[in-house]
């Protein structure tokens, strides 16, 4: 399933992937910073560490379905 998710060709420009990329780290690194509630960092470390794979590979399944390029990922 993963494959399927970052497989394709790159449908981000190099701004994007670089904001992404920066974004996701940053968001990642302040997961990691010890803090009262463990759910909030974990869902903060889920959601950097996205960002950062969504830049690394230029490719955004969410960007590429609802551009009407991706295909029907409910079958």
């Amino acid at each position: 399933m993963i494959e399927d998710i970052f497989s394709g060709e790159t449908n981000l420009s190099m701004t994007e992937r670089a904001v992404s990329v920066a974004l996701g780290l940053g968001i990642a690194a302040a997961a990691a910073q010890p803090r009262p509630n463990k759910l909030l960092s974990l869902a903060a470390l889920v959601v950097g560490v996205g960002l950062a794979v969504r830049g690394a590979t230029g490719h955004c399944a969410v960007k590429a379905v609802t551009a009407g390029g991706g295909r029907d990922l409910t079958a």
